[in-house]
């Protein structure tokens, strides 16, 4: 689901620049003085109001529209179980229980999904709403729930929605949670009952986080006029397919590559068109390479020249970045570098003889945590009550998204297949031109209601194939592209420029028929046949099952694009050959199933090598970092008939090695340093063992070195359009005032040569720097003027002696001169912050709501994925969000945690009660059958018709 804030030394994270300080201000919120008014004068909250929001988790409670009496069993942590014997009242009880949880978080998740953000919180969110509103999510949720989803699945939704409402009847807001009562004070506004649709659009959200390549389509555009095609491809390098294997390694797809060949797939049906698809030696078969430039300096991943990224598309673009930067995040999965690890290990390799299966989903830091921990079990599995199922799931959502029943178990991670594209849109009067004929828009009006302010209307813009015009919304960008100009081959400007958004979750879908046939599969035709319906978003899906089979499929709507196109790029909209031609079918998406190997790796590497499938699946994997280091600790473990263990995996997902450090590690302890002070600094990393644990000085060193690598080698030499305006952010700005210069120097911002670029620390800035570790005069190696020498040499060693010099200062004014008082925990801190009132309300508000920080190990792009932007400083930015290991043999053996806790509430003891043994590393029991259940079991609440 996206990160962002920035290091700093003291008590709270600082702005990290564009991503980092808008996103860390989910919503920049008005009504911050009259909040501080009411809390300071009176205390306003009792305790005995506080508690009255929390959820009755004992006795008795009557609802009505259940058919038969529900139990719900809480263990220590508030996690529950719920017993019911129909389908509805199972999915009713789950509305009812997460809405006494989290219900202000659902509500929140609503109006974000509907464009309804202004509504409560004000004016400040009039511009989100405007672009909400463009992309429509309940608009497609609405219909796709009226004319695409099975009449069972709508009555698991309205049983959901009446649970909710059930919970809901009755209060008032400050009833509900105590950030309702700080709402009141500026406005009366009052939740309105949860409908079915409000479920469906959160998948839309969902979808929007996790939809693939679309800022790196954005960053080529904007790198083509002004950087040639050898140096983007210096920063969007090749995968490493010989050193970072792909997901899937055993597929057979001998007979679809030979009929694709042979011409079989005309584009036009499901099989699509994909002979743009990547070659071995990474070019496409058109001569592009897949890093979106050709061999004529063109950018030939769309037909888009440099010129015309130079002029209309390059504004356009980069005005749409400041739009795409202000957007709240659904489940906190921005930014480049986030990923997840998912893999399984089958029976022959393991302990028990049964597979185990691992996930921890990398999203960015939240309280409370964006899942919820919850199982869903019918009395007596039957026609009639269908479900026994046990996991993680969104707050808002029915069914369980990630976990087990009791045949199968399933895990996920981001596949970050290309589903995406952005189309530069010639505008014609009131139309666009389409194959040299104007065509009208489709238009729609929409008012925007606005918390203590007067409603705006805007009107939405789209063409005929559903692609709105994103630029309608920002004024700056409709200005721009009036007086914007293009190439010679493109038509006259006449009334500008525009651009629209291709998005496959813009079309109705299935993917909720999908959450619900998995909850109920029973073996891997089933969970097949259910990955079929889940379109979007598209996620990489590992399986095991009880019977001792292990697999792997890659679901969702995958599109395919004519001869020379491979979405890398923003196309020209005005030609119909730049079109989609179709999706690739179900059928045809790669799959394995019980590998030779006998384990699966998911970490958002490449699925597949391009060598051996015939379709393009997107320019832009991660770059393998995770999953090979997951790979080769599992056959570590395994080699001469070792096992595994529930442990083991434990361990894997805890493993802190940094890949990078191992690589060049060597060449720093190389480098000649004249000053003591930074030649004391550079010992730690002697004898290192290149892992990051919390306690580690040597990890705190190496990654200061290494975010000064970044910051020298590139952060001055990107195109402006892709630098911060107004900010230097090489900067901790609460405990100094510029960059480092040297031990006694501070360098003030403004003396900087222009703003910073931000290379943002994950494996593709590793794969960018270990290309050119042996390019050692590259243009990427020239040290600024103002080094430790005169000139601007090309020399990486002078480079990296600039970088060790300036990391021994940074850390001396963060952490002290002594070294021995070093440890990377205290760079690298967690701050957990309510993703409302407390991202930018009075302090004693944020006191509240907030919790942190912790000191923790990890890293960039190593398997504990404590993630930080190196733009912005240490700071933890996105993390494992849960961790489970899910053991067949003995599902009650299963091991899970959360990040926070099961309760939205501030004050309930299940506010962040799971958070300390996260940062130790530790597993809670995961009990599924009964007995087991009942034997954990703290409180039960029965629910009664």
């Amino acid at each position: 689901m996206p990160p962002n804030t920035t290091a700093s030394t003291g008590d709270k994270p600082a702005k990290s620049g564009r991503k980092k300080g808008r996103k860390a201000r989910l919503f920049v919120l008005v009504l911050v003085l009259a909040i501080i008014g009411g809390i300071a004068y009176g205390g306003y909250w009792s305790i005995s109001t506080v508690r009255a929001s929390f959820p009755q988790t004992k006795g008795s409670i009557t609802l009505d529209g259940l058919s038969g009496p529900v139990d719900v069993q809480r263990d220590g942590y508030g996690i529950p179980q719920i017993y019911a014997s129909s389908d509805e009242d199972l999915f009713m009880a789950q509305g009812f229980v997460q809405a006494q949880d989290r219900f202000y978080e659902m509500d929140v998740r609503r109006h974000m999904t509907s464009g309804r953000l202004s509504e409560m919180f004000g004016k400040s969110q009039v511009d989100n709403d405007e672009f909400l509103r463009t992309l429509g999510w309940d608009r497609v949720a609405e219909e796709e729930y009226d004319k695409q989803l099975s009449s069972s699945t709508k009555k698991y939704l309205q049983a959901y929605a009446k649970g909710v409402n059930a919970y809901l009847r009755g209060k008032d807001g400050e009833d509900i949670s105590l950030e309702y009562a700080a709402l009141g004070f500026t406005n009366d506004y009052q939740p309105a009952e949860w409908t079915p649709v409000d479920s469906v659009s959160w998948l839309k959200a969902m979808a929007w986080d996790l939809r693939g390549n679309m800022q790196d389509e954005i960053d080529r555009a904007l790198l083509t006029s002004r950087l040639g095609p050898q140096q983007i491809a210096d920063l969007y390098p090749q995968y490493p397919y010989d050193r970072n294997k792909p997901i899937v390694r055993e597929g057979q797809y001998d007979e679809l590559t030979e009929t694709f060949e042979q011409g079989g797939s005309d584009g036009s049906s499901g099989s699509g068109d994909a002979s743009g698809s990547d070659s071995s030696d990474g070019s496409s078969t058109d001569g592009s390479s897949s890093d979106g430039s050709s061999t004529d300096g063109t950018t030939g991943g769309s037909g888009t020249s440099s010129g015309t990224s130079g002029s209309a598309l390059e504004s356009q673009l980069a005005g749409l970045y400041d739009v795409l930067d202000d957007l709240p995040a659904a489940v906190g999965v921005n930014g480049n570098g986030i990923g997840s690890n998912s893999w399984v290990v089958g029976g022959k390799y393991t302990i028990t003889g049964k597979p185990l299966l691992a996930n921890d989903p990398h999203l960015s830091a939240s309280l409370p945590s964006v899942w919820y921990q919850m199982g869903l079990h019918c009395r007596k599995v039957s026609a009639k009550c269908q479900y026994d199922v046990s996991g993680y799931t969104f707050a808002g959502m029915p069914g369980v998204i990630i976990g087990h029943n009791a045949d199968i178990s399933w895990g996920m991670t981001n596949s970050g297949v290309d589903v995406t594209d952005l189309y530069l849109e010639k505008l014609s009067g009131d139309g666009y031109l389409y194959d040299g004929k104007v065509k009208p828009f489709v238009t729609r009006e929409e008012t925007i209601k606005v918390a203590g302010g007067a409603a705006k209307k805007i009107v939405v813009r789209e063409t005929e194939d559903g692609m709105p015009l994103l630029s309608d919304r920002a004024d700056e960008l409709v200005k721009v592209g009036k007086k914007a100009t293009v190439d010679d081959d493109a038509p006259d400007r006449g009334d500008g420029y525009a651009v629209a958004l291709k998005w496959t979750a813009l079309e109705p879908g299935n993917s909720m028929d999908a959450v619900f046939a998995m909850d109920r599969a029973a073996d891997w035709d089933d969970f097949r046949k259910a990955a079929e319906d889940f379109d979007v978003p598209s996620q990489n899906l590992v399986y095991a099952d009880t019977e001792n089979h292990i697999g792997y499929q890659l679901p969702g709507k995958i599109p395919t694009r004519a001869k020379g196109l491979d979405g890398s790029v923003p196309a020209l909209g005005w030609e119909s050959k730049n079109k989609w031609t179709g999706f690739i079918d179900f059928d045809e998406l790669p799959y394995e199933y019980d590998p030779e190997r006998g384990y699966i790796v998911t970490a958002n590497q490449a699925v597949v090598d391009p060598d051996e499938y015939p379709y393009t699946l997107t320019t832009d994997w991660g770059y393998g970092t995770r999953s090979q280091r997951i790979t080769d600790l599992i056959e570590g473990k395994i080699e001469g008939g070792g096992k595994v263990s529930t442990d083991d995996m434990r361990q894997m997902q805890l493993d802190n090695s940094s890949e990078i450090a191992k690589m060049l590690v060597p060449t720093l302890l190389k480098i000649n340093l004249d000053d003591p002070d930074v030649r004391e600094a550079q010992e730690l990393l002697q004898g290192w063992d290149r892992t990051q644990d919390a306690d580690s000085a040597a990890a705190a060193y190496f990654n200061a070195v290494w975010r000064n690598i970044l910051k020298l080698a590139f952060g001055h030499k990107l195109p402006k359009e892709l630098r911060v305006e107004g900010q230097c952010l090489w900067v901790d700005p609460i405990d100094t005032t510029g960059p480092v210069d040297d031990k006694n120097k501070v360098r003030e911002c403004g003396q900087r040569d222009g703003d910073q670029a931000q290379p943002d620390g994950g494996d593709r800035w590793f794969e960018v720097v270990r290309n050119l570790m042996e390019k050692q005069d590259s243009d990427w190696w020239t040290t600024p003027e103002a080094g430790t020498r005169p000139g601007a040499d090309k020399d990486r060693d002078r480079l990296f002696e600039r970088a060790m010099i300036d990391a021994r200062w940074e850390l001396t004014a963060k952490l002290g001169k002594d070294i021995d008082t070093w440890s990377w925990g205290r760079l690298h801190r967690l701050f957990l912050k309510n993703q409302t009132l407390g991202t930018s309300g009075p302090g004693i508000l944020q006191n509240i709501l907030n919790r942190g920080p912790w000191k923790l190990g990890g890293g960039e792009a190593a398997v504990n994925a404590t993630g930080w932007n190196a733009a912005g400083g240490y700071d933890v930015v996105w993390v494992p969000s849960m961790r489970m290991v899910v053991n067949l043999d003995d599902l009650d053996k299963s091991k899970w945690i959360n990040l926070t806790g099961a309760s939205g509430h501030a004050f309930s003891a299940h506010y962040t009660d799971q958070t300390d043994k996260w940062v130790k590393g530790e597993l809670l029991d995961w009990s599924f059958n009964k007995k087991a259940v009942d034997d954990s079991t703290s409180d039960t609440l029965v629910l009664k018709p």
